[in-house]
């Protein structure tokens, strides 16, 4: 009984030291060049972060809307929800990611995979503005978003009417995704703050099942940190996904830092069985994403905050998801 509980200790240590061994190479599935007042630290500061942080490659966009600063406000908000002005659909923010990705060297620019993102979702002449910016730079734009359409506060402080990612404006831009074989990046928050059920699921599974040609990347699978505020944890969250995971697959999911925590780890930083489960049963839907915004020092704690998750998955899995994944979904011809 003794040798037996030796070699299971042995076997495990052996195992966590393997683990402990691993060293990734990463794919950032979800970047904001700039922030919510369109500025950025600019690209020095971006390739310097990605370079430490053993990031290869890099999604990138803008942020499709600005927030005012209120002619009321005697001082300049820090984000989105510093006071109550608005926020307004801002399409030069592609003209700012196009510029910065223009003045870099060949090599370094092989690095970078732009999302087209400056549009309003709920106006229908939206397909048409994607598809002049898409001929405008032919080649450059590999895929749409990260578009906002439910998104905690932010949606009620945006000017104009509620974006859903089931109204009629999305639907040409999906059928123009499919044609152009663009990924879109999503953010659909799955329910409100206070709601404990998933409100909201039928706007991102009503494109999901209407679209089969379009591949999703379903931003942090439906959950934000001001959901976690008021809710701690969304027990529904794993089932639901794993029925989309399912019945969907044209579903990919954006594994960004709100998902780590309560999601992916536990209270102890203990990766959770049923999530790795459901990875493991999946291992080509998940991507992992820092979802830094303007500024990039933090870049490399985000993604390296995933290494004990990734560490309990298979080693081949592992290196899908922090890396290969998000590759697979870009557009097979550029």
């Amino acid at each position: 009984m003794i040798v037996k509980a030796l070699a299971s200790l042995l076997l495990c240590a052996g195992l966590c030291q393997a683990a402990q061994a691993r060293e990734y190479r990463y794919s950032d599935a979800h970047l904001h060049y700039v922030d919510f007042f369109q500025e950025s630290e600019g690209m020095p500061a971006l390739i310097a972060a990605m370079d430490a942080a053993g990031v290869e490659q890099s999604m990138i966009s803008g942020i499709p809307v600005a927030k005012k600063w209120h002619e009321d406000e005697p001082k300049r908000p820090r984000y989105y929800a510093g006071d109550d002005a608005d926020a307004y659909w801002y399409s030069a923010t592609d003209v700012y990611v196009a510029a910065a990705l223009g003045q870099l060297p060949a090599e370094q620019r092989k690095r970078f995979h732009p999302f087209l993102s400056g549009f309003n979702p709920v106006d229908k002449n939206a397909a048409n503005h994607i598809e002049r910016m898409l001929d405008l730079n032919p080649g450059l734009w590999q895929g749409i978003g990260e578009v906002f359409t439910r998104h905690d506060d932010l949606t009620a402080l945006t000017s104009g009417d509620t974006p859903r990612a089931n109204n009629e404006a999305m639907t040409r831009i999906y059928h123009l995704a499919a044609e152009r074989d663009l990924p879109v990046l999503l953010h659909s928050n799955i329910t409100s703050k206070r709601e404990r059920n998933p409100l909201y699921l039928a706007e991102i599974e009503e494109p999901l099942r209407n679209h089969p040609h379009t591949r999703f990347i379903w931003a942090h699978a439906g959950s934000s940190m001001e959901i976690h505020r008021h809710q701690t944890q969304m027990d529904f969250l794993l089932p639901v996904l794993t029925r989309l995971l399912e019945d969907y697959p044209n579903l990919y999911i954006d594994l960004s830092w709100s998902m780590l925590e309560p999601y992916l780890l536990d209270e102890q930083g203990v990766p959770r069985k049923a999530w790795l489960a459901l990875v493991e049963k999946h291992p080509e839907r998940f991507m992992l994403g820092s979802d830094v915004v303007g500024k990039f020092s933090s870049l490399g704690e985000q993604m390296h905050g995933f290494k004990p998750f990734l560490d309990a998955l298979p080693e081949a899995v592992a290196r899908k998801v922090a890396r290969d994944n998000f590759l697979a979904v870009l557009p097979k011809i550029r």
